[in-house]
């Protein structure tokens, strides 16, 4: 079994993960540079004026230090830039719309936050799932997300950037996987009674196999149309993954306008 930190964020298998945990860490350290000296400072500063300590010296009129106001206001001056300076920069490179470099053209991804559970469709392959997400090692994940409902958070931490599903708009992503494997996604934002069960699998796979899923898809029959969006937006709970071969053109868009039920 794997153990927390071998699943979430601190054990990224893509570039936005991995450039996140760095962030993370980075501003640790730098945060640490004032915490573990204030620490040291005030065990140094109980044991050397201590009762029995005859060489502390006593000073009730002093007040003012130059040198001493230097240190106490450069040092987080200096911190609040650095870390200012980390998440402006990141903040721009991490843009969670922002296309990721790469060869591969991207795939797209429809994303829609149903009670409770998660709809996938992917409209250049005329596919959709649901509770499970598979995709190709190494090609950029472009997703379009939504909510039919009340509001979620898309989130897969070890690909990085949580992102919220709200009804009637579309917020994008781009993520990517560069390792095969499966991966945990969920929602992490509160929804309800089937919150905890909103949960899906990130399933990333070589190309090749990627393929050979949807060709199985599309041959395990089954449409996506509005009859069959209607009953699985109706509330239900711990549903398990099923696919569809066939998908309605322009669902996604409906269900932004919440014109299909």
């Amino acid at each position: 079994m794997q153990s927390i930190w071998q699943s979430g964020v601190l054990d990224p298998q893509g570039p936005i993960g991995a450039a996140e945990r760095l962030i993370l860490l980075n501003a640790t350290a730098i945060m640490l540079a004032i915490i573990i000296p204030v620490i040291v400072l005030v065990l140094g500063f109980a044991w050397w004026f201590r009762a029995g300590n005859t060489r502390a010296q006593y000073l009730p009129t002093f007040q003012y230090s130059g040198p001493i106001e230097l240190v106490v206001w450069s040092i987080p001056a200096l911190v609040i830039m650095f870390l200012g300076g980390m998440a402006w920069i990141s903040s721009h490179d991490l843009d969670p719309p922002k296309p990721i470099a790469s060869k591969v053209a991207p795939i797209e991804i429809q994303v829609v936050a149903l009670d409770w559970k998660w709809l996938f469709i992917y409209p250049n392959e005329g596919v959709a799932s649901v509770n499970q997400l598979a995709v190709p090692v190494g090609t950029p994940l472009s997703f379009r997300i939504t909510s039919a409902t009340v509001m979620n958070s898309f989130f897969v931490p070890q690909l990085g950037s949580q992102i919220y599903a709200m009804a009637g708009m579309t917020n994008r992503l781009e993520l990517m996987a560069d390792k095969p494997g499966t991966y945990q996604g969920l929602s992490a934002q509160y929804s309800g009674a089937g919150f905890s069960d909103m949960r899906f699998e990130v399933k990333a796979m070589p190309a090749a196999d990627f393929q050979a899923w949807v060709a199985s898809t599309k041959a395990g029959g089954g449409t996506l149309d509005p009859v069959a969006y209607g009953r699985l937006a109706r509330p239900s709970m711990a549903v398990k993954p099923q696919t569809f071969g066939n998908v309605t053109p322009r669902l996604f868009e409906a269900a932004i306008q919440q014109a299909v039920k």
